[in-house]
């Protein structure tokens, strides 16, 4: 099929290749900058000395690389890696050496690494050793690699920042994703004192102490729908308000000197950085381009304020702004790909209304250049608390070059638009979330630009439990659908996923004892019969989150009655694909599907 804009055609190999950068650190010591890539087809370590224009490869593993961070003071790097995907991740020591060590050795648990001592001696983290479903607190020896379990509890808790005077430790208990609590664990008494005192729900992140150490800087929803930003005295335990908006605040970070503060604000999917000067209480904000902000980070002389920005039409590499001039410049050019550069499309924000007349946002994205009706691809976020947001995707972005239009819809549920909204779907309203994708399609019949009878839904995780239940419970609409390591059962989903999760996630979705008849109402499995949309299902083997039995019993129902379906369970990948070559051939194949079934 030729694109849209009449050129050449091309293949969905570059849009895949791109290549990304997923987190940086700054070294300490200011010389260079650490980061993530997959340029090599797995997540690996990369450095870029600020004298030498082009970045070497520091990591050299077959398995991906998750995270990085450096131990404090040194140009030593600690970082995670799991076992293709099953998020047990282990954590290891790249000494500035090159020398790498091993720190944990429990491929059955999770290792949630915290942070550094102010020393530079020890490392905490959390792990779920004791118990499947529970994470403790441990500190470790860097020299001697000595374990010791410091803190246990029935309960998610994570070691947020280690205190400046290296006596205690600043603690998050996730009571659900979207509610959390705050203590400060002291090593002289081994206790541990609550200091955020709220009613109802209230998360907390990106938590900064000032220089004296006696207050936090930090972004919380207590008490309102949005993450503004507000202080805590930590003795009296005070709360004082600094700044609110009416979007999210996100990735607060505060520089060496502590006299500066940054942040970008979630303006509907789309960041907006701001800078504080806590001396003058002034704000500034600076320029990019259409795109989502993250891992903002102070540059160790205080120059710089780097950031990776992800944009449709700019695939992540890091930016910096000067803080002198409060311009943003980008720094790398990993992504850069000259054949995609004019062809990549930016969406439009638009909102529909859905059965009860509550605005639904969504992006939209229209082919360049499409003077007929298009073929719809509906795609859908996962979480259910999470947000579609502008950033690149090359499954999208490819669509878009067939001529293909593209809606990605945040329905309710998602995050981004405020507290109450993201609790619109919670337990039996579950349904409503699938009404407004149906809204959805209905207010994209009326707008006149797409093909109604070439509809397309796709979505992961989440959004693969979305693609099931609106096949299933709405099969008339839909030309064919792409389910990607989806749940077809909240019960059994729940019965089978990580321990550690289960009661997470029954915050959301309700639990099998109270609300199992619900559950059996509308699991998309049990109404498998109805599907008419030809099915492709995509499922990574090591799933931790959403157990690949998932997709086995869909598949199988299916099968059973010769319903076209085709499906992949694809070895050596989890929840999230990571390897290159599996990228390559899942997108692949998915092409083919909606070309087969949408194609013009």
């Amino acid at each position: 099929m030729n694109g849209g804009n009449g050129m050449k055609e091309i293949t969905i190999d570059p849009y895949i290749h791109v290549r990304m950068v997923k987190s940086f650190e700054y070294d300490p010591k200011g010389t260079k900058i650490s980061f993530i890539s997959d340029f090599t087809g797995v997540p690996q370590v990369w450095e870029l000395d600020r004298e030498d224009r082009w970045p070497a490869q520091t990591s050299f593993s077959m398995k991906g690389i998750t995270f990085i961070k450096y131990i404090a003071g040194t140009s030593d790097l600690v970082y995670g890696m799991d076992a293709d995907g099953d998020e047990k991740e282990q954590l290891y020591l790249l000494k500035e050496d090159g020398e790498k060590i091993a720190l944990t050795n429990s491929p059955e648990h999770l290792h949630l690494f915290g942070d550094s001592s102010p020393d530079g001696k020890w490392i905490a983290w959390s792990s779920n050793r004791r118990h499947q479903a529970f994470l403790d607190i441990y500190i470790q020896n860097l020299e001697t690699l000595e374990i010791r379990r410091i803190f246990t509890g029935d309960g998610t808790f994570m070691v947020e920042k280690w205190f400046p005077d290296g006596k205690s430790l600043l603690v998050k208990k996730t009571n659900t994703p979207l509610d959390h609590d705050l203590g400060l664990f002291s090593f002289l008494t081994g206790k541990m004192d609550w200091i955020t005192q709220h009613k109802g729900e209230a998360g907390y992140k990106d938590i900064h102490f000032n220089k004296e150490a006696d207050h936090l800087y930090l972004l919380t929803n207590q008490g309102r729908e949005f993450f503004g930003l507000a202080m805590i005295q930590i003795a009296s335990k005070q709360f004082t308000w600094l700044e609110r908006g009416e979007w999210d605040f996100e990735d607060l970070v505060m520089n060496k000197d502590k006299n500066k503060l940054a942040f970008s604000m979630n303006e509907g999917g789309v960041s907006k950085g701001f800078l504080v000067d806590l001396e003058r209480t002034t704000f500034y904000n600076w320029e990019t381009p259409m795109g989502v902000m993250y891992n903002l980070r102070f540059s160790p002389d205080n120059q710089k304020l780097g950031f990776v920005l992800n944009g449709p039409a700019h695939p992540p590499d890091i930016w910096e702004v000067d803080l002198k001039t409060i311009q943003a410049k980008r720094l790398t050019y990993i992504s850069r790909t000259p054949i995609l550069e004019e062809k990549l499309v930016e969406p439009e924000p638009i909102t529909f209304p859905s059965f009860d007349n509550l605005p639904i946002p969504a992006f939209y994205y229209k082919p360049a250049n499409n003077k007929k009706k298009s073929p719809v691809v509906v795609y859908i976020h996962g979480g259910p608390e999470s947000q579609s947001r502008a950033v690149y995707s090359p499954f999208l972005q490819y669509f878009l070059n067939q001529g293909y239009a593209v809606v990605a819809p945040n329905v309710r549920g998602s995050t981004g638009y405020g507290k109450t909204y993201s609790h619109l779907d919670d337990g039996r309203k579950r349904m409503h979330a699938i009404k407004d994708v149906i809204f959805l399609m209905k207010w994209l019949k009326k707008t006149g630009d797409i093909d109604a009878e070439k509809a397309a839904i796709v979505g992961g995780s989440y959004g693969g439990f979305v693609v099931l239940a609106a096949i299933s419970h709405f099969p008339e609409l839909w030309a064919a659908a792409i389910d990607i390591v989806g749940m077809s059962s909240i019960r059994t989903f729940l019965k089978t996923t990580s321990p550690w999760r289960k009661k997470l996630r029954e915050a959301e979705y309700g639990t099998i004892e109270g609300d199992g008849d619900f559950f059996d109402q509308i699991d998309p499995l049990n109404h498998a019969d109805k599907i008419k949309a030809p099915l492709m299902v995509i499922h990574g083997v090591n799933d931790p989150r959403v157990p690949i039995q998932e997709s086995d019993q869909i598949v199988k129902k299916l099968k059973e009655r010769n319903h076209p379906v085709q499906y992949s369970r694809i070895e050596e990948e989890g929840h999230t694909m990571m390897k290159l070559k599996n990228k390559i051939t899942s997108y692949t194949e998915m092409a083919e599907f909606l070309e087969k079934y949408l194609g013009k």
